[in-house]
């Protein structure tokens, strides 16, 4: 009677730990893959959300076969990454950069910003110039609501 008190308490401990454990990884960060373009259909990538000590949000973005923007029609000059945040706002967070150029050979670039508004959504267009307040109307990848 002893050996099962201990083993049903011993299952409850571990089941609350492990159900804690789960919670604190996925409430640290999230990763969101965009969805499919039509602009670009070959692209893909991934958002990567981690909310700090500090009550900050890192957001990191990870992007594959994405075309040269002045291969686009009609022809652009810049990618730029938005965010929908959660005070109904929409904000330019910056411009998608690789580590070799703008865009690599291998068509692989990355983005990381830190901000203090809680993203709802990210989407990347593409632009003219990198320091507009608002999007135009080329989205070329977006996640949906999260």
């Amino acid at each position: 009677m002893k050996f099962l008190k201990m083993s049903t308490t011993r299952n409850i401990g571990f089941t609350i730990g492990a159900a804690m454990m789960l919670f604190i990884f996925s409430s640290c960060s999230h990763k969101i893959s965009f969805q499919k373009s039509t602009v670009v259909p070959a692209a893909q990538g991934t958002v990567k959300i981690k909310k700090d000590k500090n009550d900050n949000y890192r957001i990191s973005i990870s992007v594959n076969d994405l075309a040269k923007p002045k291969r686009l029609q009609p022809a652009k000059s810049t990618y730029v990454v938005w965010m929908d945040t959660d005070k109904n706002r929409i904000k330019n967070i910056g411009q998608i950069n690789s580590s070799t150029g703008f865009l690599s050979s291998k068509l692989k670039a990355s983005f990381e910003t830190v901000s203090s508004f809680k993203p709802i959504r990210i989407f990347i267009t593409a632009e003219d110039d990198t320091a507009i307040q608002y999007p135009g109307m080329e989205v070329v990848l977006s996640t949906g609501n999260f």
